[in-house]
Parts: C-alpha cells; structure tokens; sequence
C-alpha cells in the first residue's frame, strides 16, 4: 500500500530586508493629526479681558460714587453746624466828583471821577472771609459806556463784622463811542451807572481754609449827577476915560471844587461766584 504525502507547513514569509546597518525596519504606521479649534481659545481670551475691562470699570464707578456720598455727608455736616451765607455788598454813598466830556462828533473823550463807599457786611458767626484784590469799574446803565476802572485793596472778613470802604473810580481822557455817549451822558440831570467789582475770596473756619474762588460784585441802578459848573469870573469894568477899573469882589464861597450831588440812597448789589473753565467764565 502506498503512503500518502501530506503537504508540508505553511512557509514562513521571507525576512523584511534589512537596512544597512542590518537592523529590520520597524513597521510604520499613520497617525491622523489631533485637531486643535483656533477659534475657541482666542474667544475665550476676549471674554475674558471684557470682563477684565467691565470689573475695572465697576470698581471705579463704586468708588467715586462713594467719594460723593461721603462729601455730601460732610458738606450737609458743615452746613449744618455753621449755616454758612453769602456776604452782602451795598453802595451807601456815591458822588460824582469830576465830569468833562469833549463835543467832538466823530471821537468824544472822556474825564470823570466817581467816588464810592462800599459797606460789606459777613452774617456768618463762625466763618470768616478774606478777600484779594478788587477791581472795581464802572459803566452807562443803558449802552455801557466805560466811565473808568480803580483798584481797592483785600481784607480780611471777620465774623459778624461790617466793614465800610471807599473807591475812586476815574477815566482820563478815554475815547468814548459817540452814539452811546450822546444818549447815555448827560452835563446836566442825573443818568444810571452799573458798578462791578471782581474779587477772589476764601473762607477759614478755625484753622482750616478753603481755597480761593472768584466772585463778583455787581450794583445796578445807581443814579449821578455831574456836577455844577463853576460861577463864571466877574467882568472888568472900565472908566469914563477908557481905563479899566477893578472887577467888583465876587461873594465869598468856596470854589475849589464844583458842587457836586451826594446820592446817599443804599443800593444793594448782587454776589455771585465765577466759575471759569477753560477760556469760558461763567
């Protein structure tokens, strides 16, 4: 009987060729990329310096609305405890003592003297004013026509006290608009004249003092009157044969000085504080 022939073994696949060194190659397999979103991370760093921003913003709006409550606070305090007002200017007399305006059409000039007394009265019992400065000037109620300016030296306010001071205001040989003038300014009768007054003023409480804030002084409604223009000289006389004789003596009286109307009517002025920011004042 004959003997059956199996088939051999499967055969071993032949080696991977080796590279040069003689090492087989290692199999290679592929990997697929990782994805990474862009998108997301940079979103995420814009939310997050938005609420950076919008926290900041928060904080800061916190704290400044707490500084006003506590300056409110404090000032309501202070008002309270001192009850602080305004101090009051009046003009209690006014004269005008020189008045000489030129009948020129085109160009008048201008010479006057205005003598003022000012009474300053500070109602506080605990704060006291102190004041720079003034600079006074006056003007034509109607058309503004300049009639001169004059500096007052400050003082010191002090409470519950009245302080009465004078001015002389004066313009010398100013030119003057012609059609304000010739309505405005009168050689005889009285005409209205506004005063202002421009200062800066602080007060002190005890040891403590604010700073200086500018204010102004303002009188409307004060009348003058030029005064009277002098007697004139008595004429020479002359005798039968042509020669002339002495003039006859002139009445005693006092010609040094024009007469001159004193208006002693009080005239209460406003005060107002000027804030000025940037080139405006208001």
């Amino acid at each position: 009987m004959a003997d059956r022939v199996y088939p051999a073994a499967k055969p071993n696949p032949p080696p991977a060729m080796a590279n040069g060194n003689g090492v087989p190659p290692k199999p290679q397999m592929y990997q697929r990329p990782i994805y990474r979103p862009q998108g997301a991370a940079k979103s995420r760093r814009g939310r997050s310096c938005r609420c950076s921003f919008c926290c900041t913003f928060c904080w800061a709006l916190l704290v400044i609305i707490l500084l006003a409550l506590v300056a409110a606070a404090a000032g309501g305090a202070i008002y309270l405890l001192y009850r602080p007002q305004r101090p009051s200017f009046s003009v209690s007399s006014v004269r005008l003592t020189a008045f000489n305006l030129s009948s020129s059409a085109t160009a008048p000039v201008l010479t006057d003297t205005i003598k003022l007394t000012v009474t300053a009265k500070n109602p506080n019992k605990k704060l006291v004013y102190f004041y720079d400065d003034f600079s006074f000037s006056a003007a034509t109620a109607a058309n503004g026509v300049p009639l001169g300016d004059a500096t007052v030296p400050g003082f010191a306010h002090q409470a519950g006290n009245t302080t009465v001071f004078t001015a002389t205001i004066s313009a010398a040989a100013v030119t003057v608009d012609p059609s304000g003038a010739g309505s405005d300014l009168k050689k005889s009768g009285a005409f209205s004249v506004s005063v202002d007054a421009d200062t800066r003023a602080g007060v002190k409480v005890g040891s403590l003092k604010t700073k200086k804030m500018a204010i102004q002084v303002r009188c409307d409604g004060i009348k003058v009157t030029p005064p009277s223009p002098p007697p004139p000289a008595p004429k020479k006389v002359k005798g039968k044969n042509g020669t002339a004789l002495a003039p006859a003596p002139a009445p005693a009286m006092d010609t040094a000085e024009p007469t001159t109307t004193v208006s002693t009517v009080a005239h209460p002025c406003t005060v107002r504080v000027r804030v000025k920011i940037g080139r405006w004042t208001f």
